[in-house]
């Protein structure tokens, strides 16, 4: 949809590169006091995608929220593309997404049709994943943003958290990286990156991880996430320090777009991927003599980004093939063994 007002000129930020730092953020939450429950299946201290609370002995709630200023400036897919973001935190804990309330600030500069797009493009993807927008809350603010709260449910003894990834395993990534470096390249400079280029990332982020996540459950899979803002690095280095391990990052094989390549090389970084190296940085160590641009791909936020699957070697080539299937891009990207003194290293 063509409207007059150009969404991502009224954000400072796009996406998920909008999000606060790791590290500020751990910062911000250290020595906060919280209740104990023992139904408290997964709370904020491993940094996950969601909390869990056990509701009975085969049921337990998921709970996640998410939302982000405009990263597309056509209103419907920009609905589409939150929606899908938030709702992949569900898909990331294993889970089943049920219900889900809006979370919108609109601007002056917006008029009704805009915001009832917005709006559509949330329902349309909710609906296609079996979720029901039951209601919401809306301001008025300086800046757009939309996004989701979302509750879901799993059986208590199948929740996929990012903190248990054990030595032998393997890593699986769904979606290809550099969406945060290319949408950046794309706001300075239209002329930078073809509309060719673009339906692909935009077909990309409103994707859901459905697919993934329903094969994904017939498998002995120990833990997983979804790639969002923190970037590969970030949510790698999450899931090495809550699983006490080390992830091998194998850096010919990650996916992601060769057109960011050139983008990373032109200075064309987003800014959340600066926050993001000065978080996981301490814990990487490079044993590949890789560019700088591929790191800085590493590092980029991806906005509705791919789930970062940990599972038994031995159920790897079953896991890939069927899940290649439906998830073409999905990817063997590395391997996971005992604390060797990194939490991460990249490796060719």
């Amino acid at each position: 949809m063509e409207t007059d007002v150009k969404l991502t000129k009224l954000a400072s930020c796009a996406g998920c590169g909008a999000k606060v730092g790791a590290g500020t953020l751990c910062q911000m939450l250290d020595g906060f006091k919280a209740h104990f429950d023992e139904n408290l299946i997964v709370g904020y201290d491993k940094s996950d995608d969601a909390s869990v609370y056990k509701v009975s002995e085969d049921t337990a709630l998921i709970q996640t929220t998410d939302f982000f200023p405009p990263i597309v400036d056509d209103p419907f897919l920009f609905g589409q593309i939150a929606a899908t973001n938030a709702i992949s935190d569900v898909y990331a804990m294993g889970g089943e997404p049920k219900l889900a309330l809006n979370i919108m600030c609109i601007t002056d500069d917006m008029d009704k049709e805009t915001v009832r797009q917005i709006l559509k493009g949330g329902y349309d993807k909710a609906y296609e994943a079996g979720v029901i927008i039951t209601g919401g809350h809306t301001i008025s603010g300086a800046e757009p943003i939309y996004g989701l709260a979302v509750s879901g449910f799993v059986h208590p003894d199948k929740v996929l958290t990012n903190s248990n990834a054990k030595p032998g395993d393997v890593l699986i990534l769904t979606k290809p990286l550099g969406v945060g470096i290319l949408t950046t390249a794309a706001k300075a400079d239209s002329s930078l990156v073809s509309a060719e280029l673009l339906d692909r990332l935009y077909r990309q982020m409103a994707t859901l991880n459905k697919a993934a996540r329903d094969i994904m459950v017939k498998y002995p899979v120990n833990s997983c996430t979804d790639v969002t803002g923190f970037a590969l690095m970030g949510h790698s280095f999450e899931m090495a320090q809550g699983s006490n391990v080390t992830i091998h990052i194998d850096s010919s094989s990650v996916p992601y777009h060769r057109e960011a390549l050139e983008m990373a090389d032109m200075g064309m970084i987003p800014a959340g991927a600066y926050r993001n190296r000065e978080y996981a940085q301490s814990g990487v160590t490079k044993k590949a003599d890789i560019p700088l641009a591929l790191e800085d791909i590493f590092y980029d936020p991806q906005t509705s980004g791919g789930l970062l699957i940990s599972l038994p070697k031995k159920a790897a080539p079953a896991f890939l093939s069927e899940l290649q299937q439906s998830v073409p891009d999905a990817r063997q990207i590395g391997y996971v063994t005992e604390f060797v003194g990194n939490s991460i290293l990249i490796e060719e």
